[in-house]
């Protein structure tokens, strides 16, 4: 009897994250986006709401800690609709701001700061990418269950002078 509640408690606690199929196509698109800004807690409550209606209002009432204070909602709505989709397509360009690279291609593998450049405050953001055989490309993220079907697998390093991209470098394999 103990074991099967420990299972329940165990399954339940991570049904939510289920509720991600539920998402119509936009909704999913911009919760992808705004995923690596939302802590456990807020993405369990987005997921648990029933309607989209629900679930914007709540992205709505969440605000970012920024100057000046911006609601989660606008983090990604802020940008021009072609931005949007850029930023869906992970389709990562020099100018971009590091809340853009975030947002397209998700926390990054590894992250260095960096010294001896022009700007107040670098960074490089390191990225593992894998290719299929079928030509798609994805963000390498740890215990996914794809990186058995990689054909070719790289890294991109984002180079970020205050905040924004300055250079991506592509390199072969994954090194050490």
């Amino acid at each position: 009897m103990r074991f099967l509640l420990v299972f329940a408690l165990l399954l339940g606690g991570c049904s939510w994250k289920s509720r991600v199929k539920f998402l119509g196509d936009e909704e999913f698109k911009h919760y992808y986006a705004l995923k690596p800004f939302m802590s456990e807690e807020v993405e369990k409550s987005f997921l648990l709401l029933k309607t989209e209606e629900e679930r914007t209002e709540y992205l709505k009432s969440i605000k970012i800690e920024r100057v000046p204070p911006i609601n989660l909602y606008d983090v990604f709505y802020q940008y021009p609709e072609n931005i949007r989709q850029l930023i869906v397509d992970g389709a990562v360009q020099q100018g971009w701001s590091k809340e853009m690279v975030l947002m397209a291609w998700g926390a990054p593998f590894d992250k260095k700061k960096l010294v001896g450049r022009p700007a107040p405050r670098s960074e490089m953001l390191i990225y593992k990418f894998e290719k299929h055989e079928d030509g798609s490309v994805l963000v390498f993220i740890p215990g996914s269950k794809t990186e058995y079907k990689a054909v070719e697998r790289f890294t991109r390093e984002v180079i970020l002078d205050a905040d924004v991209v300055t250079e991506i470098v592509e390199k072969p394999g994954w090194g050490a």
